[in-house]
C-alpha cells in the first residue's frame, strides 16, 4: 500500500477555509453537518444535518450563536443516516464529522452512494495531537474493521471522551501545553461522570468522538479499508495539519 501523503505546501485544499472555493469548481455540492458554521455556501450548495433548520436555529439561541447563521437545511435525519437523500452530487463536504460516526464503514459507503461519477468527498479531521483529543491514542484499522453495524459509541469512548480530553487551544498543543491545571486530579471524577451518563442515555446515543487520527494514521486506516474491500473511495489528495492549527484536510473519490 504506496503511501500518497504530502506535506501541505505542495497541495490545494489545505486549509477550512480554502473549501470556500469549492462551490465554484463543481456542479452541485452537499454540505454534512454544517449547524452555524458552514463551510461553503451557493446557489448549487444543499445541507444535511440530524436537526432541521429551526431546531438548529433554537439551538444556537441556546449555546450563544447568531440564528441567522444557520443555512436552510435541506435534507434531516436525526439518526445521521445519508440515505434519506435522493440526490447525487459532484462534491461532498464535511467539517469535523467522520470523528462521530459509529460506524465509519458505514459513513464512507453511504457518502460514496452520494457522488456523482468522478464526484470527490472533502473532508475537515481534527488532528488528535492537537485538539482535545491529545492524550487518546489514535484509532485502528483493527477498530473500525470492529465497529461495522454499531449506532452507538462504546462505554470505552464516552469515558476516554469526558475523562481524558483536555484543552482545545492548538497553539498550546504546538508548544507542547497539553494540560490545564487540575485535569489530572479530576480524571477519575469525570470517568465516573462519563459511565453515569452512559448509564441515563440506557442504550441512546451519546454525542463523543468515536475516531481520533493523525494524517498518517488516517491514510493508514482508509488505504487499510480499500485493501479489505470495505471501502471504494481512495484518498486523492492527504495535506498535513498547518502549524498553530488543529485539522487537516482530505479528498477522497473512487473511480
Amino acid at each position: 500500500m504506496k503511501s500518497i501523503f504530502k506535506r501541505k505546501s505542495q497541495l490545494s485544499f489545505v486549509t477550512r477555509q480554502s473549501f470556500a472555493t469549492i462551490p465554484q469548481l463543481e456542479r452541485s455540492v452537499l454540505e454534512i453537518g454544517p449547524f452555524n458554521n458552514p463551510c461553503v455556501r451557493g446557489e448549487n450548495v444543499s445541507y444535511f444535518d440530524v436537526m432541521t433548520t429551526d431546531e438548529l436555529r433554537e439551538r444556537a439561541k441556546r449555546v450563544g450563536y447568531d440564528p441567522d447563521t444557520i443555512p436552510t437545511i435541506n435534507y434531516v435525519a436525526n439518526d445521521g443516516d445519508l440515505s434519506v437523500i435522493d440526490a447525487k452530487f459532484s462534491a461532498v463536504i464535511s467539517c469535523h464529522c467522520i470523528e462521530h460516526q459509529p460506524d465509519l464503514i458505514r459513513h464512507f459507503n453511504q457518502v460514496e452512494r452520494l457522488l456523482e461519477p468522478g464526484g470527490k468527498y472533502y473532508l475537515v479531521i481534527p488532528d488528535k495531537r492537537y485538539c482535545f483529543d491529545h492524550f487518546i491514542d489514535p484509532s485502528s484499522l483493527q477498530a473500525v474493521l470492529e465497529s461495522k453495524g454499531h449506532t452507538r459509541h462504546p462505554l470505552l469512548k464516552v469515558i476516554e471522551h469526558r475523562a481524558l480530553t483536555t484543552h482545545n487551544e492548538a497553539y498550546r498543543h504546538w508548544a507542547g501545553d497539553h494540560v490545564d491545571s487540575g485535569w489530572k486530579e479530576s480524571i477519575a471524577g469525570r470517568a465516573l461522570g462519563a459511565i453515569h451518563e452512559y448509564d441515563m442515555a440506557r442504550g441512546g446515543y451519546v454525542d463523543v468522538h468515536r475516531w481520533q487520527f493523525t494524517p498518517k494514521s488516517y491514510e493508514e486506516i482508509v488505504l487499510g479499508l480499500n485493501a479489505a474491500n470495505e471501502v471504494a473511495l481512495k484518498i486523492i489528495t492527504l495535506n498535513d495539519t498547518p502549524e498553530n492549527d488543529m485539522q487537516f484536510t482530505a479528498v477522497m473519490a473512487f473511480s
